[in-house]
């Protein structure tokens, strides 16, 4: 089983992340996909901390099997 990221916007949530902008990621496990997801909140966390981002939410992301 393959798993992914996937990201909310207004009409619900989508998997947007990408290599080079053109293939969409997947991972292996899904310990794999949380521990990607766990690197990318802590570095959007930093960027909130300073300044560099106004808000953001870690309910808006979430693993799903695919």
């Amino acid at each position: 089983m393959k798993y992914a990221v996937e990201t909310r916007f207004a009409h619900g949530f989508e998997n947007c992340w990408t290599y080079n902008d053109e293939t969409l990621i997947t991972f292996d496990s899904i310990e794999a996909a949380q521990a990607e997801l766990d690197c990318y909140l802590r570095d959007l966390k930093a960027d909130y901390d300073d300044g560099l981002v106004e808000d953001y939410s870690p309910e808006d992301y979430r693993i799903t099997a695919i």
